[in-house]
């Protein structure tokens, strides 16, 4: 059985997001923002999250635009011109477009222990949970955990089965 995680920064310290991530022995961090540079990233900018993760941790970091939603459904549904529902929607067809599937099924590095990097406080209404769903769906043997997330017992309802599922708070 692989474990992929999933992990938003929003509302944890340097401390708190790095911890979580080394006491759960992740592999690789796969950052899947439509944009790493933000300055109101604050540690979690890309290019100082690469050299944290992989100086001090030995995290391989990446930047995957593949899982990243496109501008202008990112800015949608920012402006609160649509509703998560049909986010979610457009989002999926997005990833049918870019035949998201066959790229997990290529990928050239392991799933299992891999962390996928948003920043959402919550996977509930983040495209992260969207692509996690779609990686375990593409692959076999594929359970997710959501690192950090305040809301993972009253979402549990839209995972996998609890047993095949945690949240490590």
């Amino acid at each position: 059985m692989k474990t992929l995680f999933t992990i938003g920064f929003t509302k944890k310290t340097a401390e708190q997001f790095f911890n979580l991530l080394y006491s759960r022995h992740v592999r690789r961090l796969i950052d899947v923002r439509l944009s790493n540079n933000s300055q109101l990233a604050g540690f979690a900018k890309g290019v100082d999250l690469k050299f944290f993760l992989e100086t001090f941790y030995g995290i391989p970091y990446e930047h995957d635009l593949m899982f990243a939603p496109t501008t202008s459904l990112f800015d949608r549904y920012r402006a609160k011109k649509m509703s998560w529902e049909e986010y979610a929607e457009q989002f999926d067809e997005i990833m049918d477009e870019r035949d998201a599937a066959e790229y997990i099924k290529n990928l050239d590095y392991d799933i299992d222990r891999a962390c996928l990097l948003c920043a959402e406080e919550s996977a509930r209404n983040c495209h992260r949970r969207l692509v996690a769903e779609l990686i375990a769906d593409t692959l076999d043997d594929v359970t997710i955990e959501h690192l950090g997330d305040p809301t993972w017992k009253e979402i549990s309802l839209f995972w996998p089965p609890a047993k095949k599922t945690e949240i490590i708070a």
